[in-house]
């Protein structure tokens, strides 16, 4: 499937912004999974990239104003068009961190005996960190089932334990469970962000799911979308992944000055 992405955010100040550094997890690359065939990003200042330590294209850019500049507002954009193959299983290249650091516990993905008492209910304690795709996707299911998919019950600083205990979430919560309860049990499991087309579904555009290792000795992995319970397909873009969503959120920044801010993004995704 032929995908065109427009993705706006719009920051609005109520006082002159003064300085601002701002990092971007907004550039998807090809994999067996998709092929980009072109994507840009925008920004009010020169964009600087570098690969950080997960594979990721990170960008960032720097303001700095002046006691005569009155700056209110700025966009990010990103657009682009992304052929997807369905293709859900993977190997990691070497370069990467080994599957085992994907055990290690982060702020909104930690271990905990309920997760793991939750998940034993679906999946076997692991023994070598190799994991079956037929119980993974039992997980997932009653990951999906436990935790209600309702908009604006969470925040970006919902922990998988908080959402568990609620019931409810987005899908950000929802692949923070599924993260947490795997590496709960001893599977090495991450966080993915990216994009989700349905033409049905506008709110799941910005989506999240998670990577699990079926095999830690050859770094074979595989894409779960626990919102709806089923391998990634030719409806998602993959844009970055990390131990939880602080790892690559799609912006994220220290600022001086601005006041109160206020943000706003779109993002329309269309076959072409």
């Amino acid at each position: 499937m032929k995908l065109h992405v427009q993705h706006t955010t719009d920051y609005r100040y109520s006082a002159p912004l003064r300085y601002a550094l701002q990092t971007l997890w907004l550039m998807p690359q090809s994999s067996p999974a998709q092929t980009v065939n072109f994507w840009s990003v925008g920004a009010p200042e020169k964009l600087f990239t570098q690969t950080d330590a997960f594979g990721n294209i990170v960008e960032s850019y720097t303001f700095v104003g002046t006691e005569a500049d009155n700056v209110r507002w700025s966009l990010v954009n990103a657009a682009g068009d992304v052929e997807t193959h369905g293709v859900a299983e993977f190997t990691d290249i070497d370069a990467l961190p080994h599957p085992y650091f994907f055990l290690r516990g982060t702020t909104l993905a930690e271990p905990h005996f309920q997760l793991a008492e939750f998940g034993r209910q679906f999946i076997a304690q692991s023994v070598d960190g190799s994991a079956s795709l037929p119980a993974l996707l039992a997980l997932s299911a009653g990951v999906m089932g436990a935790i209600s998919y309702k908009k604006d019950s969470s925040n970006v600083t919902t922990t998988a334990l908080e959402a568990f205990t609620a019931g409810s979430g987005v899908c950000q919560d929802q692949a923070h469970v599924m993260v947490a309860i795997c590496r709960s049990l001893g599977y090495p499991a991450r966080y993915v962000s990216g994009y989700f087309y349905a033409a049905n579904e506008p709110d799941l555009a910005s989506h999240a799911w998670a990577d699990v290792c079926l095999d830690v000795a050859t770094r074979r992995w595989v894409s779960i979308d626990i919102t709806h319970a089923c391998l990634i397909d030719e409806r998602h873009i993959r844009l970055a992944m990390g131990g939880d969503y602080n790892a690559c959120p799609p912006a994220k920044g220290v600022r001086r000055g601005g006041g109160d801010e206020s943000m706003t993004v779109t993002i329309t995704i269309e076959p072409v």
